[in-house]
């Protein structure tokens, strides 16, 4: 035991409370961050193409954003058995190094394909952050607290993407700005999280138990499996959903006949119901369960993305409608997470809740793309949002095939 504790000794130094008041607002800050991230290219994409920046074009854009989902998609599958195997704390320091510095990069790349292979890169690490962080979270909770842990720390998400959007109006053409501050600010993210974040509690007593070595095949055997495929089916399922949502739901209200500014206001509808969403899901799945919470919540997300097919007169029906969607779509996300994190013990939550991230993550790049191409044909609305509840209806159905047993009732490796 001397030999774990001597590794994090400014950590260990602080009292309980203090070990879990710094994991909860280290966490948090981290996957605020993420939200940043994940925004800032959206944001500065119209800049780079007006300015032609290293002769960008709208082709170019899209492959850049494109390997950047990629490389979020690899670092979230990767991260979870090295988490499992070398800690928690040390993954997420070490990732949020990682995107830090290949970000602040970014502005001074020399070429288009420098420009994406940076953001690939910085993607890794990025995506290995909300997995770990959602464990950590989790870990640090009493059991019937991990719901609410796992949706308080996604709040932090849609808090970086706010920041983002408002940023970007007040810089303008300056966008490097956007890079370098988030730089920065990970640095010293990650300086405060050597010195304050202490490793998991759960992963050092599954340590000393010898459950070190957690492959993903351990996924695979039939104690795991079928949570796994429903895990990995309603992930997908989900992040297309807030992800086709966040990219083209102000162009398909345009197509619906609203006008620019009405559409563009439901785009920040939309996340203020994503946060109040994350803080209500968590708060039920707690109390009622988080399978049929999780449910629910697809349900509901089923009826509100149907009735956005439909053209409404009233500005304040359509506010409530969008406002709901977003309180349902982007929650039921982030309960399949919490699910993860309350279904599997410690010695293979951080490969199963990686694997979840990360095959969801292969949602967040379809999603767009189908919805694009819907758009395309000049079918976007009402087809995009019939799609969206077709996807919704999936993630449902995956949800319903999930085991109730709690984790303690799970026997690893059978």
């Amino acid at each position: 035991m001397a030999s774990v504790t001597s590794s994090r000794t400014p950590a260990t130094a602080a009292s309980a409370p203090g070990r879990d008041r710094w994991t909860v607002v280290l966490c948090w800050i981290t996957v605020l961050l993420e939200g940043y991230d994940l925004v800032v290219l959206g944001a500065i994409i119209p800049t780079l193409l007006k300015t032609h920046h290293l002769g960008m074009t709208a082709g170019d854009a899209t492959t850049v954003a494109t390997l950047s989902l990629v490389g979020v998609a690899i670092g979230a599958v990767c991260v979870g058995p090295l988490a499992d195997r070398l800690g928690r704390r040390k993954l997420l320091i070490g990732s949020v190094v990682v995107f830090s510095l290949f970000t602040i990069l970014v502005p001074l790349a020399g070429s288009v394909a420098m420009f994406a292979a940076l953001r690939l890169i910085a993607g890794l690490g990025l995506g290995a952050c909300m997995p770990v962080s959602l464990t950590m979270m989790a870990e640090h909770m009493p059991a019937d607290r991990r719901a609410r842990a796992s949706t308080l720390t996604m709040t932090g998400y849609h808090t970086g993407a706010v920041v983002t959007s408002l940023l970007a109006l007040k810089v303008t053409d300056d966008w490097e700005v956007l890079f370098y501050l988030l730089g920065v600010v990970g640095f010293v993210v990650a300086a405060v999280q050597w010195f304050k974040l202490p490793e998991s509690q759960a992963f050092v007593r599954a340590r000393e138990n010898q459950d070190r070595r957690v492959p993903f095949t351990e996924l695979l055997k039939p104690a795991y499996l079928r949570a796994g495929i429903g895990i990995w089916v309603a992930s997908f399922m989900g992040l297309l959903l807030v992800y086709g949502l966040n990219t083209w739901l102000p162009k398909l209200m345009n197509d619906a006949g609203y006008p620019v500014p009405t559409a563009v206001t439901q785009l920040l509808v939309l996340n203020v119901g994503g946060v109040v969403g994350l803080v209500l899901g968590g708060w039920v799945a707690d109390r009622r369960g988080i399978k049929i919470t999780t449910l629910g919540w697809f349900a509901v997300s089923v009826a509100m993305l149907a009735c956005l097919s439909v053209k409404m007169d009233s500005d304040l029906l359509l506010n409530a409608v969008v406002f709901l969607t977003g309180v349902f779509v982007f929650s039921a996300q982030v309960l399949v997470y919490a699910y993860v994190t309350s279904y599997y013990p410690a010695s293979v939550r951080g490969t199963a809740l990686g694997s979840a991230s990360g095959i969801g993550r292969l949602g967040s790049i379809v999603g767009p793309s189908i919805t694009g191409a819907l758009v395309a044909s000049g079918v976007g609305h009402p087809w995009g949002f019939y799609f969206f509840a077709a996807v919704a209806v999936l993630g449902f159905l995956a949800v319903l095939t999930l085991p109730r047993p709690a984790p303690e009732e799970v026997t690893p490796g059978v």
